[in-house]
């Protein structure tokens, strides 16, 4: 029996959640001393509404190494999928937990992933540990290929708002103030080690999506072997906006949307789109 597990910034879809192929570890959000956890009780609503209403920095505590030892219970073969290490302590929590489970059960195997992305970028790598696995590889083979799989994907994103990137120190504070005051969105993206950073930037919030999706027309390769996830922050309308334009210029195999749950939604804030290839 193997078991795909992902921390809580694991967007999935309604489809995903339900067939629960993909167990999900949650990380806790906490604002002003209230805290959320972000699992299937998180109200993004009502944490949008705190977000908006206070002047603090929101912030996100990973999981224990207990709590992803809980979750290899069971399981022979475990993938473990985490948001990027250089925005989170959940990979290094991850790593310690495979350590401490292996002492008293040598014989599980398991892998943890650095996604060097998020959100919907780690959904894409534990459909591909899914869809491997159904193929007959072996666990070893698995690692490798999820492992090519991760460093070729790239990641791309607008935000409304830069405000709680910027709070959390993964933006300089002029980037930030100047943005906001003259309606400019940065068109993001990760880098190869998985940190976020400026690809361009547009006038308003149709233009800037409009470019990022350009940007992914140049860059992406065999596209028609490939997948593309969609995660938004309270704006399903303008996932679908991107899906539309994406599918008229890019023939992806498929693409999916993805609502955010809580710690994309803390880092997103309301009406931010991430794309994943």
């Amino acid at each position: 029996m193997y078991r795909i597990i992902g921390d809580s910034c694991t967007d999935l879809t309604k489809e995903q959640r339900a067939k629960g192929d993909i167990h999900l570890v949650p990380l806790t959000l906490e604002i002003e001393g209230e805290f959320f956890v972000d699992d299937e009780t998180f109200d993004q609503q009502t944490f949008l509404k705190k977000q908006r209403e206070s002047e603090a920095c929101p912030k996100s505590a990973c999981p224990s190494p207990d709590s992803y030892m809980q979750a290899f219970e069971g399981a022979e073969e475990l993938y473990v999928v985490t948001l990027t290490g250089r925005l989170s302590g959940s990979y290094n929590s991850a790593v310690l937990a495979k350590q401490l489970y292996l002492e008293n059960h040598p014989d599980k195997k398991i892998a943890v992933f650095d996604s060097k992305s998020a959100s919907v970028g780690q959904t894409l790598i534990a459909m591909k540990i899914k869809e491997l696995k159904e193929q007959g590889f072996s666990f070893d083979d698995i690692v490798k290929k999820v492992n090519a799989f991760r460093d070729q994907m790239e990641t791309r994103f607008v935000l409304e708002d830069l405000e709680h990137l910027r709070k959390n120190g993964r933006l300089k504070n002029l980037t930030a103030t100047v943005c906001s005051v003259l309606n400019i969105k940065p068109i993001m993206g990760a880098t190869p080690e998985g940190e976020i950073c400026k690809i361009d930037q547009a006038r308003g919030m149709e233009r800037a999506l409009l470019k990022m999706i350009q940007y992914i027309e140049n860059d992406v390769k065999d596209a028609a072997t490939k997948i593309c996830g969609i995660s938004h922050c309270n704006n399903l309308e303008r996932a679908n906006f991107v899906k539309k334009e994406i599918m008229k210029r890019i023939p992806f195999k498929d693409c999916f949307i993805a609502e955010m749950a809580g710690v994309s939604t803390l880092y997103a804030n309301d009406g931010g789109i991430i794309v994943s290839y």
